[in-house]
């Protein structure tokens, strides 16, 4: 397995990760198979979020990695979707970031996240609450690193700029779908990225499954791809 840093981060991941999206939310006993599986080849990238099945991913998650040394791994997760059906339970402020942190520990039964990624952009919230908040968080040593998924290059570009001008912790990663069918979305973010000095998180890289050929002949209504939430 080849590792690699991501983006400026002295941190090395797998080139390959393991992620929890529609797979870890039903079964532990295949959740527990897939983490040895991925382990025993050499990933130590493991990426979830908060959101996948209402924190039922990364409880699954948590406890197949807890059967495993904890030093080695890079455990990532994810916040921005709503939790509940509260007016605060969603989004990017610092009252939601700071509550689903302590839960996202909670659930993975760890003590700090390796990645924090916020995987939307909040246009309700201050970036600048944002980034004072995830910048606490790093300093409070509950999260080692944060990045994004889903923003825009103006939002990148303003987050790095105001982390520059404030002394805050830079973003490190931008995590984005991509594969050979949809390739439009990376190039879009990609030199934003380069330069900032963000590491590239690709996830479906085989569209659900679509590129690697089950699919030939007709879609399983248990399958990935048959799922509405992965459109």
């Amino acid at each position: 397995m080849d590792y690699r840093r991501l983006g400026r981060a002295g941190m090395k991941v797998s080139a390959l990760g393991l992620g929890t999206w529609l797979t870890f939310e039903h079964d532990q006993a295949h959740a527990d198979e897939l983490v040895d599986a991925a382990i025993e080849v050499g990933i130590n990238f493991f990426d979830t979020a908060n959101t996948d099945g209402r924190g039922r991913g990364e409880e699954r998650l948590g406890r197949a990695l807890a059967r495993h040394r904890r030093e080695p791994l890079v455990i990532a997760t994810k916040v921005w979707g709503p939790m509940g059906e509260g007016p605060n339970e969603a989004g990017l402020s610092r009252k939601h970031l700071v509550t689903q942190c302590e839960a996202s520990l909670r659930r993975l039964g760890i003590d700090h996240l390796d990645l924090y990624q916020c995987q939307r952009y909040d246009p309700e919230t201050t970036l600048e609450e944002t980034l004072r908040a995830l910048d606490d968080l790093i300093r409070a040593g509950k999260v080692l690193y944060w990045g994004v998924s889903g923003w825009g290059p103006a939002d990148l570009d303003n987050a790095c700029r105001l982390c520059e001008a404030h002394n805050l912790h830079r973003p490190i990663s931008y995590q984005v779908r991509y594969n050979l069918l949809e390739p439009g979305p990376l190039a879009e973010i990609l030199p934003t990225c380069r330069r900032h000095g963000l590491g590239v998180v690709a996830y479906s890289p085989l569209a659900q499954g679509v590129l690697s050929g089950k699919y030939l002949t007709a879609t399983p209504a248990d399958s990935r791809l048959a799922d509405e939430r992965a459109g």
